[in-house]
This record gives structure tokens, C-alpha cells and sequence, in this order.
């Protein structure tokens, strides 16, 4: 075999580029096992080095079905690499690997690829192979009994890859198109409004105690009686409370509606949102 015939053996089963196959056969005098594992070390040197980079770009993948939905986040530095094919594929197959292990990211990036190549190990070659840093983000699984999941990508890049993504799960023993309607439109508005918890009393304490600081800082200066301040505040923080909670919130579709009051003309029996999940890149 000619040594041009060994390099293009060597891209083809690595992904290296051909600067990097062949100083490898060099090195390796002609053998090609051991111009493999040299770029493997080599990758994983190259890999290291770019993971003090900052990657902010990237995709969001939604996988799985109406009983059990998974999501991905997978960052790069750029937003060309977030488009590039070779990424794309790795984050496809990576979102349904993902779905499986139920979002554990131990088990996932010790998990065997098509190749037969553990996810680690292919993030190490996909990194040296695009120069840039790649890193797994935020996961999330959602499977409920007695639910039904529904989902909504935003800026979609390919397929079930998008720049946002939500999954939200209705509780209820009934099935028709109402609820269908209302499981899409309530993935739309969570996408849109972000909302940091179903209900007015579920928002974590640390939140309210900084948002508290903020609007103490805000009216320090007022020169208002503290009397009347203390009502501003609490006024501020019960308005900042209904406006950040899912069931509080304005109905994007109708503004003049709260989401509890569409859920209640819905008329359906036991109907609940039981958990949602809404992911943006970089956020």
C-alpha cells in the first residue's frame, strides 16, 4: 500500500486532516495501528487544551416520544461549527443515546456509539478534528405515568436540533384535540415567557431574597417613608411573583387571560401541567 493510500485509510478512519495523518505515518513509519493511536493521543492533547475556551454556541436536541422526552444542550464556540455536519450527526445520535440513559451524564459519556466508541472518546476526536471546544450542557428527562408529553423547538438548525426547546407534561386520563392544542400552545408560551416556576409558591427562596435586595436597593433613595416603602416593596416582589410563575402569567394568545383561567375553560377533569422544562442556548 502506498503511503498516500495509508494517509487517506488514516483520514478515513479517524477524521484527522491530512497534515496530521501524515506526520503521524511518519512517525509510525508506515504502520497504521500505531499512527491511529498517536493521533488519538494527539487528539486528546489538542482536545485539552481548547477546554479552557469559552463555548456559548451550539444546539439544543429533543428526543424521545409523547411518554418520555429528552433533552440535550451541546455547546461549541461558534455558531458556523454548530452548523457543521459532522457536529449536527454527533449531536443527533448523542440526543438519543441521551433519551436512554434518562439524562445521566455519567452513563452517557461512558455509553458506546455507532462506531463502537464510547461518547467521550468521540468528543475527543470531533474536537481536535473542528479545532474548537465542545462540551455537554444541561439534560433533562421527563416521564410521567398518566401524562402526556409535548414539545416545541424554536429556531430550528436541522431536524430535532434548535436554538430553544421545551418539553411540557399534562396530566389527564382524557385524550382529544383540545388538550393536543393546549399541550402545544402552552410549549409556545413557556418558550416565550420563560417562566422560573409553576406557581407563585414554588419560587426558589434565593431568587426572591435577590430580587428582594434589588428592589430595596431601587427604593433606598426614595425618600418615601418606610411604611410606604415596605408596601412598594411587597407590592413589587407579589407582581415580580405572578409575572415569573407559569400559572400567574398573562396567556401570550390572549393577555387578558392568566394560564390558570384557560386551563379552567378547558373543562377537562384532573387536568394538570405537571412539570415543564425550557432550555436556550448559552443561557
Amino acid at each position: 500500500m502506498s503511503n498516500l493510500d495509508k494517509v487517506k485509510q488514516l483520514r478515513k478512519s479517524t477524521g484527522a486532516g491530512f497534515k496530521d495523518c501524515n506526520a503521524a505515518l511518519d512517525e509510525a513509519k508506515g504502520d497504521i495501528d500505531k499512527a491511529i493511536e498517536i493521533l488519538r493521543v494527539k487528539g486528546v492533547s489538542k482536545a485539552s487544551k481548547k477546554m479552557s475556551r469559552v463555548a456559548k454556541e451550539g444546539v439544543i436536541a429533543l428526543s424521545g416520544d409523547e411518554t418520555k422526552s429528552s433533552i440535550i444542550e451541546v455547546n461549541c464556540e461558534t455558531d458556523f461549527v454548530a452548523k457543521n455536519e459532522d457536529f449536527i450527526n454527533f449531536v443527533k445520535e448523542l440526543s438519543e443515546i441521551n433519551n436512554k440513559c434518562n439524562s445521566d451524564q455519567d452513563t452517557l459519556k461512558k455509553s458506546k456509539m455507532k462506531n463502537e466508541k464510547t461518547v467521550d472518546e468521540n468528543m475527543v476526536s470531533l474536537i481536535a478534528k473542528i479545532g474548537e471546544k465542545i462540551t455537554i450542557g444541561r439534560t433533562k428527562s421527563i416521564n410521567h405515568n398518566d401524562s402526556k408529553n409535548f414539545t416545541y423547538l424554536h429556531t430550528v438548525v436541522k431536524d430535532n436540533l434548535a436554538k430553544l426547546a421545551v418539553i411540557t407534561s399534562l396530566e389527564t386520563q382524557e385524550k382529544n384535540d383540545k388538550i393536543d392544542l393546549f399541550g402545544k400552545q402552552i410549549s409556545m408560551h413557556i418558550a416565550a415567557t420563560n417562566p422560573i416556576a409553576l406557581k407563585p409558591d414554588s419560587i426558589d427562596e434565593n431568587i426572591l431574597k435577590k430580587e428582594q435586595e434589588l428592589v430595596t436597593e431601587e427604593l433606598k433613595n426614595s425618600g418615601k417613608p418606610d411604611e410606604i416603602v415596605k408596601k412598594i416593596s411587597l407590592g413589587k416582589i407579589n407582581k415580580f411573583k405572578e409575572d415569573n410563575s407559569l400559572l400567574t402569567q398573562n396567556w401570550v394568545m390572549d393577555p387578558k387571560k392568566k394560564v390558570k383561567d384557560i386551563l379552567a375553560e378547558l373543562k377537562v377533569k384532573d387536568l394538570k401541567i405537571k412539570e415543564y422544562f425550557r432550555i436556550k442556548i448559552g443561557e
